[in-house]
């Protein structure tokens, strides 16, 4: 983190609660980047997660007002603060088991409603801090503690997902391509109405373990090499697709 950005943190931090090699360091500081380029003011910033290891990128980390909720209620508790003080800028930051499987519903009517709302998803693929689990993000064949044989069910694309519910912005980015993820943040916070950011964070511990690629040069590589086009990914067969990110902006 640059000198610049400590502004936006914690006094008395002694550091992050986040596993060596993990995406989401990585994110906090692409958001507080975001942040700092739209110029609010702290006290007019609110940050919301839920219930995993992305809930606490903005809590405790982020100096602002946070509302650290219960498991998969945090698009719920930041509709409840947006509508009693509209002025907020309020942000959602959360995993992707918090925020599309335990709390799939409050996402995507969000989207449907237009509630003035930035979404950005910590998508490890996984449920990281309650025990590996396979969540709706979880590719294929993919191993995890609750299918040790490989998922055999075929995950959400989340910015289709959040796109057809009526979302103003949705993009989907890697943590390994920082630039391109801040423009994107930055984009969905100047946009009214309800955006979403999908950010693809690699988690060493549960995921990359559990599928050989605890090496973090392999797993972030590994990352890196699935990424590619929208147009790239439309020309791939189905059963190809759902092992790739098509990366970029998809409502904008």
């Amino acid at each position: 983190m640059s000198r610049a950005m400590e502004k936006y943190l914690r006094e008395g931090l002694a550091g992050t609660a986040f596993c060596p090699g993990c995406g989401h360091g990585i994110l906090l500081g692409a958001v507080l980047r975001a942040v700092d380029r739209i110029g609010v003011k702290k006290e007019d910033l609110l940050f919301v997660s839920g219930i995993g290891c992305a809930a606490w990128i903005p809590s405790p980390n982020i100096g602002t007002d946070t509302l650290h909720t219960l498991h998969g209620r945090a698009v719920a508790f930041a509709t409840g603060a947006k509508l009693a003080n509209p002025k907020l800028k309020t942000i959602v930051v959360s995993g992707d088991g918090d925020l599309t499987s335990i709390g799939g519903n409050h996402l995507i009517h969000a989207a449907r409603r237009n509630v003035d709302l930035t979404v950005i998803c910590a998508d490890n693929q996984i449920y990281g801090m309650t025990g590996g689990q396979t969540a709706s993000t979880t590719p294929v064949g993919a191993k995890s503690s609750t299918d040790p044989g490989g998922n055999i069910y075929r995950p959400f694309d989340l910015c289709k997902l959040v796109s057809a519910a009526g979302a103003r912005y949705t993009a989907r980015y890697p943590v390994t391509q920082p630039r391109k993820l801040i423009d994107a943040i930055e984009k969905a916070l100047r946009q009214d109405g309800f955006t979403f950011v999908d950010a693809v964070s690699p988690c060493p511990t549960q995921f990359g373990r559990r599928n050989q690629m605890a090496n973090l040069k392999k797993l972030y590589s590994t990352v890196e090499s699935l990424c590619v086009t929208p147009a790239e990914a439309e020309a791939m067969d189905e059963e190809t697709r759902l092992h790739h990110f098509a990366i970029g902006e998809f409502v904008a």
